[in-house]
């Protein structure tokens, strides 16, 4: 086994580990290490990931279903529309300049981190976990599908979000219910990809194991854990994958400028954490996601 092959196959129990305990991030993560650890192409990185976090969070999924995390109504019929824009997106992408698809990749996953730092800060909002309505369900799964099939991400990173701050639900049963829509998606955006694009299924078995068994620890930590602190820590880790992947991938100047502006941006707001009492990133969305 070479280096490059352990140091693959090791990061990919952090995968796993993600998709468990917080029902996304394996394609934030999967993406990254094909690409720039095993050498992928961007395409064939993206094809593989589908595959990989589509099979770890069906695993995933069990445990929490068995745990009462899982909605079943809204993540079926989410799942189902996410399934054909996915299928769309895989199609689409595989005609665009992977660098493009990468920075877009790290774009959304910005986006999506300042909303899950920041919460839901509607007081007014549900206080029950039921299943959202079947037109908003419909709706927001063909736009996350049609993403996630695009750049084989925003299975969970979006999903989560979709449930934990537009549908009420709290973060444990977001987490659980998420897995289901993205191993239904995932699977769909990997046809559309296998149209034009072909893996090496055996690096892709391995790496499916590897997170597979990162994902069993993950899905058992889940419901321990306070959930301000799972979507803040979510967060937070989207935005540094995000930032990381534009210094990757923008040319020269552009790059360093986003790695200065991003390092800048996180000694700010280390100092305002502990040494402002009334520091906004501390304070940003302390109400209950449910």
């Amino acid at each position: 086994m070479t280096l490059t092959l352990l140091l693959t196959l090791l990061l990919s129990v952090l995968i796993g580990l993600s998709l468990g305990l917080l029902g996304g991030g394996g394609s934030i993560l999967t993406v990254p290490i094909l690409t720039y650890v095993a050498g992928l192409d961007p395409k064939e990185a993206i094809a593989a990931s589908l595959f990989v976090v589509g099979v770890t969070s069906a695993f995933s999924a069990i445990t929490h279903a068995r745990n009462q995390r899982v909605k079943w109504r809204t993540g079926l019929i989410f799942g189902a529309a996410g399934m054909a824009g996915a299928f769309g997106g895989g199609l689409l992408g595989g005609y665009i300049p992977g660098t493009v698809l990468m920075i877009a990749f790290a774009l959304m996953m910005v986006a999506t981190s300042v909303a899950m730092i920041r919460g839901r800060r509607n007081k007014a909002a549900t206080r029950h976990e039921g299943e959202l309505p079947v037109l908003k369900v419909l709706i927001e799964g063909l736009v996350v599908g049609l993403v996630t099939g695009l750049v084989g991400a925003g299975g969970g990173f979006l999903v989560v979000p979709a449930l934990a701050l537009l549908g009420g639900m709290s973060m444990p049963v977001a987490v659980g219910t998420s897995l289901v829509v993205i191993a239904m998606k995932s699977f769909a955006g990997l046809a559309g990809y296998l149209t034009t694009v072909s893996l090496d299924w055996v690096l892709v078995g391995a790496v499916t194991a590897a997170a597979i068994a990162g994902s069993v620890l993950g899905a058992r930590l889940a419901g321990r854990i306070p959930e301000a602190a799972l979507r803040k820590g979510f967060g937070v880790f989207v935005l540094i994958m995000g930032v990381f992947v534009l210094v990757q991938e923008l040319p020269g100047a552009a790059g360093v400028i986003v790695g200065a502006v991003a390092a800048l941006a996180a000694v700010a707001a280390a100092v305002c954490w502990f040494a402002v009492p009334r520091c906004p990133i501390r304070t940003a969305g302390t109400t209950n996601l449910t």
